[in-house]
């Protein structure tokens, strides 16, 4: 008899507990529910974006492309030019542009294009500093003298920026050309010495050491 008893508490013990538990879940299925929709969509949202972002990058390149198969030159830079481009490709797209207009004659055009994009606070700092750094190898000494081309140099020169060394090569022979010879020997023996210098620039560098003092250069 004990163990009928017993067992019939066990099992309406274990009914209890059944009934509790399917309360339970009557009770808080919903939070589960909403929890699995929440993941899913969260995925769905997500790999959705990414072939969006995938499928904008490559219709911007596909549209880039398509206007560099232009030979002409003038008529290449208004295809980059009449580009509706965002974001990061800006930038690119409009030094492409830049060399266009050099390449078609039209320097100041492409000065302006640079410079442009030198000011925009928009872009990244290689951008800015690329574009100002090529506005200068583009401009002749008629329309930038040397000491234009140092003053437009000197953001480039600092510490940590992108195109350091290039600009501070390029302010020394600006220096030379104004008559700072003193200046420009100091600052060309410096870029001897200089870890993020290139073979390419020390072996220039050298060669102008040469014929501004050549006793500096042999030492």
């Amino acid at each position: 008899m004990t163990n009928q008893t017993d067992s019939l508490i066990d099992e309406v013990t274990e009914a209890v507990r059944r009934d509790r538990l399917f309360a339970f879940m009557r009770r808080y299925a919903w939070i589960a529910v909403l929890a699995v929709i929440a993941l899913v969509g969260g995925a769905t949202y997500t790999e959705w974006r990414r072939a969006s972002e995938a499928a904008a990058a490559q219709a911007v390149g596909d549209s880039v492309y398509a206007a560099l198969q232009t030979e002409d030159a003038a008529a290449r830079a208004e295809a980059l030019a009449a580009l509706d481009l965002g974001g990061a490709a800006v930038a690119p797209a409009a030094l492409l542009q830049a060399g266009s207009l050099a390449e078609a004659g039209e320097t100041a055009r492409a000065a302006e294009v640079l410079a442009a994009v030198a000011a925009d606070p928009g872009f990244s700092t290689v951008w800015r500093d690329l574009a100002a750094l090529k506005r200068v190898l583009l401009l002749d000494a008629a329309a930038l003298d040397p000491e234009g081309r140092i003053q437009a140099l000197a953001p480039l020169t600092g510490p940590g920026a992108p195109f350091r060394v290039i600009a501070q090569e390029l302010t020394a022979y600006a220096m030379a050309q104004s008559g700072d010879r003193e200046g420009a020997v100091a600052m060309l023996t410096a870029l001897t010495m200089d870890q993020q210098a290139s073979d390419g620039l020390r072996q220039r560098v050298l060669q102008m050491l040469v014929v501004l003092d050549p006793g500096e250069a042999e030492g």
